[in-house]
Protein backbone atom coordinates (compact mmCIF):
# COMPACT_ATOMS: atom_id res chain seq x y z
CA UNK A 1 0.00 0.00 0.00
CA UNK A 2 1.40 3.43 -0.98
CA UNK A 3 0.83 5.63 2.06
CA UNK A 4 3.05 8.52 1.02
CA UNK A 5 0.33 10.90 -0.05
CA UNK A 6 -1.89 10.14 2.94
CA UNK A 7 0.82 10.20 5.58
CA UNK A 8 3.45 12.66 4.43
CA UNK A 9 1.92 15.12 1.95
CA UNK A 10 4.23 17.96 3.02
CA UNK A 11 7.49 16.06 3.47
CA UNK A 12 9.05 17.02 0.15
CA UNK A 13 12.72 17.72 -0.42
CA UNK A 14 12.51 21.41 0.43
CA UNK A 15 10.41 21.23 3.56
CA UNK A 16 13.33 22.40 5.74
CA UNK A 17 13.39 26.10 4.97
CA UNK A 18 15.56 28.09 7.34
CA UNK A 19 19.31 28.29 7.99
CA UNK A 20 20.99 25.79 10.26
CA UNK A 21 22.90 26.69 13.38
CA UNK A 22 26.41 27.59 12.30
CA UNK A 23 29.49 27.03 14.39
CA UNK A 24 31.98 28.56 11.98
CA UNK A 25 33.43 30.44 14.93
CA UNK A 26 33.67 27.26 17.00
CA UNK A 27 37.43 27.27 17.21
CA UNK A 28 37.52 30.63 18.92
CA UNK A 29 34.47 29.94 21.09
CA UNK A 30 35.34 26.51 22.46
CA UNK A 31 36.28 26.84 26.13
CA UNK A 32 37.88 24.24 28.36
CA UNK A 33 39.36 24.40 31.84
CA UNK A 34 42.82 24.11 30.32
CA UNK A 35 44.19 24.31 26.74
CA UNK A 36 43.39 21.27 24.61
CA UNK A 37 46.87 19.91 24.21
CA UNK A 38 47.69 16.77 22.34
CA UNK A 39 49.50 14.21 24.37
CA UNK A 40 51.80 13.06 21.60
CA UNK A 41 53.01 9.63 22.53
CA UNK A 42 56.33 8.16 21.44
CA UNK A 43 55.11 4.61 21.12
CA UNK A 44 54.30 3.30 17.65
CA UNK A 45 50.57 3.28 16.90
CA UNK A 46 48.91 1.43 14.04
CA UNK A 47 46.39 3.20 11.83
CA UNK A 48 44.09 2.07 9.04
CA UNK A 49 45.69 4.57 6.67
CA UNK A 50 49.01 4.05 4.97
CA UNK A 51 49.56 7.81 4.88
CA UNK A 52 51.92 9.57 7.24
CA UNK A 53 50.01 10.89 10.25
CA UNK A 54 50.11 14.68 10.39
CA UNK A 55 48.77 16.01 13.71
CA UNK A 56 45.91 18.45 13.32
CA UNK A 57 46.90 20.15 16.61
CA UNK A 58 50.29 20.05 18.27
CA UNK A 59 50.70 21.56 21.73
CA UNK A 60 48.18 24.20 20.73
CA UNK A 61 44.68 25.32 21.48
CA UNK A 62 41.88 24.69 19.03
CA UNK A 63 41.96 28.28 17.81
CA UNK A 64 45.39 27.65 16.25
CA UNK A 65 43.88 25.08 13.89
CA UNK A 66 41.47 27.40 12.09
CA UNK A 67 43.60 27.52 8.96
CA UNK A 68 44.73 23.88 9.05
CA UNK A 69 44.25 22.03 5.76
CA UNK A 70 43.78 18.30 6.22
CA UNK A 71 43.98 15.71 3.44
CA UNK A 72 41.59 12.76 3.58
CA UNK A 73 42.86 9.47 4.94
CA UNK A 74 43.98 6.98 2.30
CA UNK A 75 41.20 4.39 2.57
CA UNK A 76 38.61 2.96 0.17
CA UNK A 77 35.71 5.34 0.77
CA UNK A 78 33.48 3.47 -1.71
CA UNK A 79 33.53 0.27 0.34
CA UNK A 80 33.09 1.40 3.93
CA UNK A 81 31.25 -1.02 6.16
CA UNK A 82 30.14 -0.52 9.74
CA UNK A 83 33.37 -1.67 11.37
CA UNK A 84 35.94 0.04 13.56
CA UNK A 85 38.87 1.82 11.94
CA UNK A 86 41.46 3.46 14.24
CA UNK A 87 41.74 7.22 13.73
CA UNK A 88 44.18 9.87 14.97
CA UNK A 89 42.87 11.33 18.22
CA UNK A 90 40.53 10.66 21.11
CA UNK A 91 39.24 12.86 23.91
CA UNK A 92 39.72 12.13 27.61
CA UNK A 93 38.37 13.80 30.76
CA UNK A 94 38.24 12.52 34.34
CA UNK A 95 36.63 13.35 37.65
CA UNK A 96 36.30 11.90 41.14
CA UNK A 97 33.01 10.82 42.71
CA UNK A 98 31.17 13.87 44.02
CA UNK A 99 33.09 16.30 41.81
CA UNK A 100 32.57 17.74 38.35
CA UNK A 101 34.43 16.98 35.13
CA UNK A 102 37.21 19.36 34.07
CA UNK A 103 40.56 19.55 32.26
CA UNK A 104 39.53 17.53 29.23
CA UNK A 105 42.15 17.03 26.52
CA UNK A 106 42.79 15.43 23.17
CA UNK A 107 45.21 12.52 23.06
CA UNK A 108 46.64 10.38 20.31
CA UNK A 109 44.35 7.40 19.81
CA UNK A 110 45.55 4.30 21.61
CA UNK A 111 44.86 1.85 24.39
CA UNK A 112 43.80 3.09 27.81
CA UNK A 113 44.92 1.80 31.20
CA UNK A 114 42.36 0.49 33.70
CA UNK A 115 42.68 -1.21 37.05
CA UNK A 116 41.42 -4.82 37.02
CA UNK A 117 39.16 -3.62 39.84
CA UNK A 118 37.64 -0.76 37.81
CA UNK A 119 33.91 -0.30 38.41
CA UNK A 120 33.12 -0.63 34.72
CA UNK A 121 34.90 -4.01 34.49
CA UNK A 122 33.49 -5.53 37.68
CA UNK A 123 30.01 -4.05 37.98
CA UNK A 124 29.19 -2.73 34.50
CA UNK A 125 29.06 0.90 35.60
CA UNK A 126 29.23 2.41 32.15
CA UNK A 127 27.24 4.25 29.49
CA UNK A 128 27.86 5.09 25.87
CA UNK A 129 26.37 7.32 23.21
CA UNK A 130 26.44 7.30 19.43
CA UNK A 131 26.15 10.14 16.93
CA UNK A 132 27.54 11.04 13.52
CA UNK A 133 29.36 13.79 11.67
CA UNK A 134 28.79 14.30 7.95
CA UNK A 135 30.92 16.15 5.42
CA UNK A 136 29.03 18.59 3.21
CA UNK A 137 29.79 19.27 -0.44
CA UNK A 138 31.47 22.56 0.57
CA UNK A 139 33.77 20.70 2.98
CA UNK A 140 32.09 21.88 6.17
CA UNK A 141 30.94 19.34 8.75
CA UNK A 142 27.50 18.76 10.22
CA UNK A 143 26.58 17.23 13.59
CA UNK A 144 23.02 16.09 14.19
CA UNK A 145 21.40 17.06 17.53
CA UNK A 146 24.50 16.48 19.72
CA UNK A 147 22.87 18.18 22.71
CA UNK A 148 20.25 15.39 22.73
CA UNK A 149 22.99 12.81 23.21
CA UNK A 150 24.41 14.92 26.03
CA UNK A 151 21.04 15.08 27.77
CA UNK A 152 20.47 11.35 27.36
CA UNK A 153 23.89 10.60 28.84
CA UNK A 154 23.10 12.78 31.84
CA UNK A 155 19.83 10.91 32.42
CA UNK A 156 21.62 7.59 32.15
CA UNK A 157 24.38 8.73 34.48
CA UNK A 158 21.84 9.60 37.15
CA UNK A 159 20.34 6.10 36.88
CA UNK A 160 23.80 4.48 37.05
CA UNK A 161 25.06 6.64 39.99
CA UNK A 162 27.72 8.41 37.94
CA UNK A 163 28.69 12.05 37.49
CA UNK A 164 28.30 13.29 33.93
CA UNK A 165 29.74 16.09 31.79
CA UNK A 166 27.52 19.11 31.35
CA UNK A 167 25.74 19.49 28.03
CA UNK A 168 28.22 22.20 27.04
CA UNK A 169 31.23 20.06 27.99
CA UNK A 170 29.82 17.09 26.06
CA UNK A 171 29.11 19.06 22.89
CA UNK A 172 32.41 20.96 23.00
CA UNK A 173 34.30 17.67 23.43
CA UNK A 174 32.46 16.15 20.46
CA UNK A 175 33.33 19.16 18.30
CA UNK A 176 36.99 19.05 19.32
CA UNK A 177 37.28 15.32 18.62
CA UNK A 178 35.60 15.60 15.22
CA UNK A 179 37.82 18.48 14.13
CA UNK A 180 40.95 16.66 15.32
CA UNK A 181 39.96 13.68 13.14
CA UNK A 182 38.68 15.72 10.22
CA UNK A 183 40.62 13.73 7.62
CA UNK A 184 38.70 10.60 8.59
CA UNK A 185 35.28 12.07 7.76
CA UNK A 186 34.16 10.43 4.48
CA UNK A 187 33.63 12.58 1.40
CA UNK A 188 30.10 13.86 0.94
CA UNK A 189 27.73 10.99 0.19
CA UNK A 190 30.27 8.27 1.05
CA UNK A 191 29.38 7.69 4.70
CA UNK A 192 29.87 9.44 8.02
CA UNK A 193 32.18 9.69 11.01
CA UNK A 194 30.66 7.65 13.83
CA UNK A 195 31.26 9.31 17.21
CA UNK A 196 31.31 7.13 20.33
CA UNK A 197 31.29 8.97 23.70
CA UNK A 198 31.87 6.69 26.71
CA UNK A 199 31.28 7.34 30.40
CA UNK A 200 32.66 4.74 32.79
CA UNK A 201 33.56 4.01 36.36
CA UNK A 202 37.33 3.82 35.89
CA UNK A 203 38.30 3.91 39.57
CA UNK A 204 39.17 0.74 41.48
CA UNK A 205 36.41 -0.67 43.70
CA UNK A 206 36.15 -4.13 45.25
CA UNK A 207 32.87 -4.10 47.14
CA UNK A 208 29.65 -3.29 45.30
CA UNK A 209 29.58 0.52 45.25
CA UNK A 210 29.92 3.45 42.82
CA UNK A 211 33.48 3.81 41.56
CA UNK A 212 35.65 6.54 43.13
CA UNK A 213 36.77 7.91 39.73
CA UNK A 214 35.10 8.35 36.32
CA UNK A 215 36.37 8.75 32.78
CA UNK A 216 34.59 10.44 29.89
CA UNK A 217 36.16 9.39 26.59
CA UNK A 218 35.31 9.96 22.92
CA UNK A 219 36.68 8.08 19.95
CA UNK A 220 35.54 8.10 16.32
CA UNK A 221 35.55 5.85 13.27
CA UNK A 222 34.50 6.35 9.62
CA UNK A 223 31.54 4.13 8.74
CA UNK A 224 29.24 3.14 5.91
CA UNK A 225 25.90 1.31 6.28
CA UNK A 226 25.13 -0.52 9.54
CA UNK A 227 23.26 -3.36 7.87
CA UNK A 228 25.02 -5.04 4.96
CA UNK A 229 21.76 -4.64 3.03
CA UNK A 230 22.23 -0.86 3.09
CA UNK A 231 18.90 0.88 2.47
CA UNK A 232 17.46 -2.43 1.25
CA UNK A 233 14.88 -4.13 3.50
CA UNK A 234 16.04 -6.03 6.57
CA UNK A 235 14.45 -9.23 7.86
CA UNK A 236 13.59 -9.65 11.54
CA UNK A 237 12.59 -12.52 13.78
CA UNK A 238 10.53 -11.97 16.93
CA UNK A 239 12.11 -13.36 20.09
CA UNK A 240 9.49 -14.65 22.54
CA UNK A 241 11.62 -16.37 25.20
CA UNK A 242 14.57 -14.02 25.81
CA UNK A 243 13.99 -10.38 26.74
CA UNK A 244 16.02 -7.21 26.37
CA UNK A 245 14.72 -5.32 29.42
CA UNK A 246 12.41 -5.51 32.42
CA UNK A 247 10.19 -2.92 34.15
CA UNK A 248 12.21 -1.02 36.73
CA UNK A 249 15.49 -2.02 35.10
CA UNK A 250 17.90 -0.08 32.92
CA UNK A 251 16.36 -0.70 29.49
CA UNK A 252 15.52 2.98 29.14
CA UNK A 253 19.13 4.20 29.43
CA UNK A 254 22.11 3.51 27.21
CA UNK A 255 24.08 1.41 29.67
CA UNK A 256 26.59 -1.09 28.32
CA UNK A 257 24.93 -4.16 29.84
CA UNK A 258 21.79 -3.70 27.74
CA UNK A 259 23.73 -4.60 24.63
CA UNK A 260 25.58 -7.65 25.90
CA UNK A 261 22.16 -9.06 26.87
CA UNK A 262 20.96 -9.17 23.25
CA UNK A 263 23.97 -10.93 21.76
CA UNK A 264 22.74 -14.49 22.34
CA UNK A 265 19.43 -14.04 20.50
CA UNK A 266 20.98 -11.83 17.85
CA UNK A 267 23.75 -14.32 17.08
CA UNK A 268 21.23 -17.17 16.75
CA UNK A 269 19.06 -15.06 14.45
CA UNK A 270 21.95 -14.16 12.18
CA UNK A 271 22.96 -17.80 11.93
CA UNK A 272 19.47 -18.44 10.54
CA UNK A 273 19.83 -15.67 7.97
CA UNK A 274 17.89 -12.90 9.72
CA UNK A 275 19.20 -9.35 10.02
CA UNK A 276 18.27 -8.85 13.67
CA UNK A 277 15.82 -9.60 16.50
CA UNK A 278 12.65 -7.82 17.60
CA UNK A 279 11.92 -8.10 21.33
CA UNK A 280 8.58 -8.24 23.13
CA UNK A 281 7.69 -7.01 26.61
CA UNK A 282 8.59 -9.49 29.34
CA UNK A 283 5.26 -9.30 31.20
CA UNK A 284 2.54 -9.94 28.61
CA UNK A 285 4.88 -11.12 25.84
CA UNK A 286 2.69 -9.50 23.20
CA UNK A 287 3.68 -5.83 23.06
CA UNK A 288 6.54 -4.64 20.85
CA UNK A 289 9.58 -3.10 22.50
CA UNK A 290 12.55 -2.64 20.19
CA UNK A 291 15.08 -4.32 17.94
CA UNK A 292 18.53 -5.07 19.44
CA UNK A 293 19.78 -1.52 18.86
CA UNK A 294 16.92 0.19 17.01
CA UNK A 295 13.44 1.53 17.68
CA UNK A 296 10.56 0.23 15.58
CA UNK A 297 7.66 1.95 13.80
CA UNK A 298 4.48 0.45 12.34
CA UNK A 299 2.41 2.01 9.55
CA UNK A 300 -1.27 1.17 9.08
CA UNK A 301 -3.48 3.23 6.82
CA UNK A 302 -2.91 6.88 7.71
CA UNK A 303 -1.34 6.20 11.12
CA UNK A 304 2.31 5.76 12.13
CA UNK A 305 2.71 4.07 15.55
CA UNK A 306 5.67 3.22 17.75
CA UNK A 307 5.91 1.64 21.22
CA UNK A 308 5.73 4.25 23.95
CA UNK A 309 8.65 5.05 26.23
CA UNK A 310 7.88 3.41 29.57
CA UNK A 311 11.26 2.60 31.07
CA UNK A 312 12.13 -0.50 29.02
CA UNK A 313 12.69 1.19 25.65
CA UNK A 314 15.59 3.47 24.80
CA UNK A 315 14.46 6.99 23.84
CA UNK A 316 16.27 7.08 20.52
CA UNK A 317 17.24 10.44 19.07
CA UNK A 318 16.41 9.36 15.52
CA UNK A 319 13.11 8.04 16.93
CA UNK A 320 12.44 11.45 18.48
CA UNK A 321 13.26 13.16 15.19
CA UNK A 322 10.90 10.90 13.24
CA UNK A 323 8.15 11.63 15.76
CA UNK A 324 8.70 15.37 15.40
CA UNK A 325 8.55 15.12 11.62
CA UNK A 326 5.54 12.79 11.53
CA UNK A 327 3.47 14.23 14.38
CA UNK A 328 1.22 16.23 12.06
CA UNK A 329 0.70 13.14 9.91
CA UNK A 330 -1.36 11.01 12.30
CA UNK A 331 1.49 9.79 14.49
CA UNK A 332 0.69 7.83 17.66
CA UNK A 333 2.95 6.73 20.53
CA UNK A 334 1.26 3.81 22.30
CA UNK A 335 1.44 0.12 23.09
CA UNK A 336 1.65 -1.86 19.85
CA UNK A 337 0.80 -5.57 19.79
CA UNK A 338 2.31 -8.36 17.72
CA UNK A 339 -1.04 -8.80 15.95
CA UNK A 340 -0.99 -5.14 14.87
CA UNK A 341 2.56 -5.55 13.65
CA UNK A 342 1.71 -8.59 11.55
CA UNK A 343 -1.27 -6.73 10.05
CA UNK A 344 0.68 -3.55 9.25
CA UNK A 345 1.10 -2.02 5.80
CA UNK A 346 4.70 -1.09 6.46
CA UNK A 347 7.34 -1.44 9.18
CA UNK A 348 10.67 0.34 9.66
CA UNK A 349 13.42 0.72 12.27
CA UNK A 350 15.25 3.86 13.35
CA UNK A 351 18.59 4.50 15.04
CA UNK A 352 21.76 6.55 14.81
CA UNK A 353 23.60 3.80 12.97
CA UNK A 354 20.79 2.78 10.60
CA UNK A 355 18.94 6.15 10.35
CA UNK A 356 15.76 4.63 8.85
CA UNK A 357 15.82 0.97 7.84
CA UNK A 358 12.80 -0.56 6.06
CA UNK A 359 11.66 -4.00 7.21
CA UNK A 360 10.98 -6.46 4.40
CA UNK A 361 9.71 -9.32 6.54
CA UNK A 362 9.08 -10.42 10.11
CA UNK A 363 8.99 -14.02 11.29
CA UNK A 364 6.98 -14.96 14.36
CA UNK A 365 6.66 -18.54 15.65
CA UNK A 366 7.61 -19.94 12.27
CA UNK A 367 5.25 -17.73 10.22
CA UNK A 368 6.78 -15.12 7.93
CA UNK A 369 4.96 -11.91 6.96
CA UNK A 370 6.17 -9.81 4.01
CA UNK A 371 5.78 -6.05 3.80
CA UNK A 372 5.63 -4.29 0.43
CA UNK A 373 6.37 -7.65 -1.22
CA UNK A 374 9.69 -7.67 0.61
CA UNK A 375 10.63 -4.28 -0.80
CA UNK A 376 11.09 -0.77 0.53
CA UNK A 377 7.94 0.97 1.75
CA UNK A 378 7.03 4.47 0.59
CA UNK A 379 6.88 5.99 4.08
CA UNK A 380 10.25 4.64 5.25
CA UNK A 381 11.85 5.65 1.96
CA UNK A 382 10.59 9.20 2.27
CA UNK A 383 11.51 9.55 5.94
CA UNK A 384 14.98 8.18 5.19
CA UNK A 385 15.38 10.74 2.43
CA UNK A 386 14.16 13.61 4.62
CA UNK A 387 16.48 12.80 7.53
CA UNK A 388 19.60 11.94 5.54
CA UNK A 389 19.27 15.02 3.33
CA UNK A 390 19.06 17.11 6.48
CA UNK A 391 21.97 15.32 8.16
CA UNK A 392 24.17 15.75 5.07
CA UNK A 393 23.28 19.40 4.58
CA UNK A 394 21.46 18.90 1.27
CA UNK A 395 18.50 20.94 2.54
CA UNK A 396 18.24 23.83 4.96
CA UNK A 397 17.22 23.07 8.49
CA UNK A 398 14.05 24.67 9.80
CA UNK A 399 14.08 22.31 12.79
CA UNK A 400 17.33 23.81 14.15
CA UNK A 401 18.78 20.32 14.58
CA UNK A 402 22.17 20.55 12.87
CA UNK A 403 25.40 22.11 14.13
CA UNK A 404 27.83 23.15 11.42
CA UNK A 405 31.62 23.11 11.87
CA UNK A 406 34.13 24.57 9.45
Amino acid sequence: MDCTTALLPRLHANYLLCPSRHSSSLLSKTHFSSPLKLLLQTKQLSFASSQKITPVFCNATLSDARSETVELANIDWDNLGFAFLPTDYMYNMKCSQGEGFSNGELQRFGNIELSPSAGVLNYGQGLFEGLKAYRKEDGNILLFRPEENALRMRLGAERMCMPSPTVEQFVDAVKATVLANKRWIPPAGKGSLYIRPLLMGSGAVLGLAPAPEYTFLIYVSPVGNYFKEGVAPIHLIIEHDLHRATPGGTGGVKTIGNYAAVLKAQSAAKEQGYSDVLYLDCVHKKYLEEVSSCNIFVVKGKVISTPEIKGTILPGITRKSIIDVARSQGFQERLVTVDELLDADEVFCTGTAVVVSPVGSITYRGERVLYNKGGVGAVSQQLYSVLTRLQMGLVKDNMNWTVELS
